[in-house]
C-alpha cells in the first residue's frame, strides 16, 4: 500500500520535472531564437520594414541621340513630365480631380477612378508638355506627384522617317534604327525613393533617396543630313511632277557600304507617327484596318519591297558572263530586233533591232537578245554559281528591321526561256538595297561590301565608345571584270542609253531600267538608273526607282535626270568634305 503511494507521488513528480524541462527547452530556444533574429538578422529586418514603407517611382533615362555624319542631332530628347498620385496622401480629393482633369485634358470620370483607386502610386499621364507639369507642381497638391523624364524628339520631322524610325511611350524603339539599336540608346532608368508613414503618408524628415538615370549612348551614324535633304526634295519633285505612286532613292558609298541617304517619299512625320496619311480619319477605320494603313505608311520600299529590276540586273549579267568567260568586250552580236528562246519570240526594246554590235554597244544599248544571248551561254547551273558568289541569294544585313530576300526561282525549275527573262532582270524579284550592294560590289574591286548606317556609339562626354564593324567578302568578282565592268557602264552614260545621267567635268558610270509591273499588260511601269561616279574610282553610288508614273515611262529619260541633278548637287560637296576633312 505504502509502495503504491511512493510510486505514484514519484510519477507525479517526474512528469512535472519533464514539462519544466520541455517548457524551459522551449523557452530557451524562443530566446536564442529571437537572440539570433534581433542581433544577426536585424539589419535584414530593418531593410525589409523599411521597404514596406517605401514608395518607389521610376526616372526615365535620357535616350542616345541619333547624330548625322555632320554632327547633326537628327533624334533628340524634350523634357516631359509624368503625373501620377498616391492615394494614401491625398487630402482634398475632388480638388485633385478638378486640377487634373483640366490641366491635362482628361475626362473627370477618368481622372476620379484612379484617384480614388487603393495603390500604391497610380499614373494619371505621361508625356506632359513640362509647362503643363510645372503648373500642376505649383498647385502643390498633397498626393500629386509631377517627376519629369524624356520624350522622343525629331528636329527634321519628316526627314529620313523610314530610316531613322521612332519610339513608343514608353521611349522604346518601333522601328528603324531606333528599334535595331535599342540596347545602345536606351539607357538605364532611375528611381525615387520616399517613406511613408503606417498610413502612406510621407515622412518629410526622411527626405527621399534618388538613384540617377544613366543615359543611354548617343549613335553616330553615316547618314548626310545635307544629302539626305537633296535626295528627299529630288522625290518628292519626281513624284509630283510624274504623278508617280512613290519614289525611292538610295545614296551610298560603294567602297565601305555607308548609307550616305535613303528617301523613300511619301514619308512620314516622326514626331505624330500614328497620324494616318492624306488626312484620314483614323475613327474611320476598324483598328485592324488602321494599323494596316499605318504599317503601310512606314513601310520603306528601299528594303522591305521587293520588284523586278529590269535592265540594272544587267549589271550582274554582264559581271558573270566577263567573270565566267561567256563573253568578251569585243564580241560581236546582231540583234533583229528579237530572239527565238526554244518557241518564244522575246523581244528587243528596239522594234527594228540594234543590227551589228559588240557586248560593250550591246550594253551600251541595253540590248536584250544580247544579254539573252550571254546568260544562254553561262548556262543555268554556272550562272546560278554567280547568283551565290555575288550575294543575290542572302539577305543585305543592313542594319535596319525587316529587309526582304530575293525571290528567284528554284534552280531546277530555270530552263532556257527563265533563264533568258533572268539574263535582262524580269521574272524575279529583289530589293533596292541588294541591287545597290550586289552593283556596288561589282564595281568597287570585287568587294562584297554590308550597307549600314551606324558607325559608333559613345556617352555625350565620348566614354564607352563602340565602333560597328561589318562584314567584307573578297573577290565577288576579279580586278579585271570589276575594272572591265566600270569602263562599260562609264560608255553607257557617256554615249549610251544612259546619256542623260552624266555630269559634266565628272566620269560617271550607270545603267537605266523600265520594266513593267505584274501583272504584264497593266500599263503600270518601274523607271530606275543605277549611277556611280568617279567611274574610274567610285566613292558614290545612287539608285532612283519611280514607281507607276504617268506619261513618259522610260527610265533612261526620267530617271536617270534625277540621279544627273543629284550628282550635280552632292558630287562638288563630298569633294569639298574630303578636301576638307569635314
Amino acid at each position: 500500500m505504502k509502495e503504491g503511494k511512493i510510486n505514484h507521488k514519484t510519477y507525479h513528480r517526474s512528469k512535472t520535472v519533464t514539462v519544466f524541462f520541455l517548457c524551459a527547452l522551449v523557452l530557451f530556444g524562443l530566446a536564442g531564437r529571437l537572440a539570433y533574429l534581433m542581433v544577426f538578422q536585424s539589419e535584414y529586418y530593418s531593410r525589409k520594414a523599411r521597404e514596406l514603407h517605401e514608395r518607389e517611382r521610376s526616372i526615365k533615362a535620357a535616350r542616345g541621340r541619333i547624330i548625322d555624319a555632320n554632327g547633326k542631332i537628327l533624334a533628340d530628347n524634350k523634357t516631359v513630365c509624368t503625373v501620377s498620385v498616391i492615394h494614401s496622401q491625398i487630402t482634398d480629393a475632388e480638388e485633385v480631380i478638378d486640377v487634373l482633369s483640366k490641366e491635362l485634358g482628361l475626362s473627370e470620370e477618368y481622372v476620379r477612378k484612379r484617384v480614388e483607386k487603393y495603390s500604391s502610386i497610380e499614373k494619371i499621364k505621361s508625356n506632359v508638355e513640362k509647362a503643363v507639369g510645372d503648373s500642376i507642381r505649383a498647385r502643390a497638391l498633397d498626393g500629386v506627384k509631377v517627376d519629369e523624364d524624356y520624350k522622343r524628339y525629331y528636329p527634321y520631322d519628316t526627314l529620313a522617317s523610314k530610316a531613322l524610325g521612332f519610339t513608343g511611350g514608353d521611349n522604346q524603339g518601333i522601328i528603324g534604327l531606333e528599334v535595331v539599336y535599342e540596347e545602345y540608346l536606351k539607357g538605364e532608368a532611375g528611381t525615387i525613393l520616399t517613406v511613408t508613414d503606417a498610413k502612406g503618408v510621407e515622412q518629410d524628415e526622411e527626405g527621399e533617396e534618388r538613384v540617377e538615370p544613366v543615359s543611354g549612348r548617343d549613335l553616330y551614324i553615316s547618314l548626310d543630313i545635307n544629302i539626305q535633304s537633296y535626295a528627299t526634295q529630288l522625290a518628292m519633285q519626281t513624284m509630283e511632277t510624274k504623278e508617280a505612286d512613290r519614289v525611292s532613292i538610295l545614296v551610298m558609298n560603294p567602297q565601305n557600304g555607308e548609307i550616305l541617304a535613303m528617301a523613300d517619299v511619301p514619308e512620314f512625320d516622326l514626331n505624330n507617327p500614328y497620324t494616318l496619311p492624306g488626312g484620314m480619319d483614323a475613327l474611320a477605320f476598324s483598328e485592324k484596318k488602321r494599323q494596316e494603313l499605318l504599317n503601310a505608311m512606314w513601310r520603306n520600299g528601299c528594303i522591305n519591297d521587293t520588284y523586278e529590276p529590269g535592265s540594272t540586273f544587267k549589271i550582274i549579267t554582264a559581271a558573270a558572263g566577263l567573270e565566267s568567260g561567256a563573253v568578251k568586250p569585243t564580241d560581236t552580236f546582231s540583234c533583229p530586233g528579237f530572239i527565238m528562246v526554244e518557241d518564244r519570240k522575246i523581244r528587243c526594246h528596239k522594234v527594228g533591232g540594234h543590227g551589228a554590235e559588240d557586248f560593250v554597244q550591246g550594253t551600251m544599248n541595253s540590248c536584250n537578245p544580247v544579254f539573252i544571248t550571254v546568260g544562254l551561254r553561262i548556262g543555268v547551273e554556272r550562272y546560278y554559281s554567280y547568283f551565290r558568289q555575288f550575294g543575290l541569294l542572302d539577305r543585305t544585313g543592313i542594319d535596319l528591321p525587316g529587309e526582304a530576300g530575293t525571290i528567284m526561282h528554284k534552280m531546277e525549275n530555270i530552263g532556257p526561256v527563265e533563264l533568258a527573262t533572268i539574263s535582262f532582270g524580269q521574272s524575279f524579284q529583289i530589293t533596292p538595297i541588294q541591287l545597290a550592294t550586289t552593283a556596288a560590289s561589282i564595281v568597287n574591286g570585287g568587294r562584297r561590301i554590308t550597307p549600314h548606317f551606324a558607325v559608333r556609339a559613345a556617352r555625350a562626354d565620348g566614354s564607352d565608345s563602340h565602333s560597328f564593324t561589318y562584314p567584307v567578302r573578297e573577290h565577288v568578282v576579279s580586278d579585271e571584270t570589276s575594272e572591265t565592268m566600270r569602263y562599260i557602264l562609264e560608255q553607257v552614260v557617256a554615249e549610251g542609253s544612259g546619256k542623260n545621267g552624266a555630269v559634266e567635268g565628272y566620269k560617271v558610270g550607270g545603267k537605266t531600267a523600265t520594266s513593267q509591273t505584274l501583272p504584264r499588260g497593266s500599263g503600270k511601269y518601274i523607271a530606275s538608273f543605277l549611277g556611280f561616279a568617279p567611274a574610274d574610282n567610285p566613292q558614290v553610288l545612287a539608285l532612283a526607282i519611280i514607281h507607276n508614273p504617268k506619261g513618259t515611262y522610260y527610265g533612261g529619260q526620267i530617271a536617270a535626270p534625277v540621279v544627273r541633278q543629284l550628282f550635280e548637287n552632292i558630287l562638288p560637296y563630298l569633294e569639298e568634305k574630303i578636301y576638307t576633312g569635314k
